[in-house]
């Protein structure tokens, strides 16, 4: 029995959000400059964005490039823009297709303005649909996101809009870039490390992480289902007792 036929797909997490991370690392592995890893790290997008609109997930998110990658070397944040802008303008159809809609979270300021007016295109383009939720993250961290919710509930508080003492939970979530999507139930991270490294430092309070040592190049449907199928291996408490959980869900404590 395949991992996707063992899948309980009323169990399956609404939103997933994923760390494509070794796409440098393959392709030193192969010999080659680490913008090849990144061109052959497009077909597993490609592959797991399927994946997830077959399955019927509503939301996933991938970590595509984040603040802290402005720093690497010029040629590779080159490479990686201008792969970026050919693979937006090369799968729209591919989404419009598959009823998908594309968003984008991050600060697209730091973009170059040829990256920025394709994503803009790419973001109108699928406006309409109402299939799966693509959400990429771009130029994003989220200590970022965090210190930009604090000023702008800042600027509100000073201009009357929001009383200070009735911020709470729900305030700060409205105010995070992420504020039209639900939380991420589960967070993979692939190439074998076991960390966050600032993304969705808020929204991932509960979520299930899920890390295996297969490089995102060679991640494909089969390593996704492998991840729900944990995912649905585990009790979600959410500070409750196990007895509490089991039954609420009508199931023997």
């Amino acid at each position: 029995m395949t991992a996707k036929e063992q899948l309980e797909l009323d169990r399956l997490p609404r939103h997933i959000a994923i760390i494509m991370d070794g796409n440098g690392r393959w392709a030193q592995e192969q010999g080659q400059d680490r913008l090849y890893g990144h061109f052959h790290g497009v077909q597993s997008v490609r592959d797991i964005v399927e994946g997830c609109a077959e399955l019927g997930i509503g939301y996933l998110t991938l970590y595509a490039f984040s603040t802290e990658n402005w720093d690497r070397p010029e040629p590779e944040v080159t490479g990686l823009m201008e792969l970026l802008v050919e693979t937006i303008r090369k799968e729209v159809p591919t989404l419009n297709r598959n009823n998908i809609r594309l968003h984008v979270i991050g600060n697209m300021s730091m973009l170059p303005e040829y990256a920025h007016r394709a994503l803009r295109e790419a973001l109108d383009m699928t406006a309409d649909n109402t299939g799966l939720n693509l959400v990429m993250a771009l130029s994003y961290s989220s200590r970022w996101e965090l210190v930009n919710a604090v000023k702008r509930i800042a600027e509100d508080v000073r201009d009357g809009k929001v009383d200070p003492t009735s911020i709470g939970e729900d305030t700060l979530q409205s105010y995070l870039a992420t504020s039209a999507f639900p939380d991420p139930e589960l967070m993979i991270r692939t190439s074998g490390e076991y960390r966050i490294s600032n993304f969705l430092l808020y929204q991932l309070a509960y979520a299930e992480l899920y890390f295996t040592s297969t490089r995102w190049p060679d991640f494909r449907k089969v390593h996704l289902y492998e991840a729900i199928l944990d995912f649905q291996g585990r009790e979600r408490r959410f500070g409750k007792t196990g007895h509490q959980v089991r039954v609420e869900q009508g199931l023997k404590p």
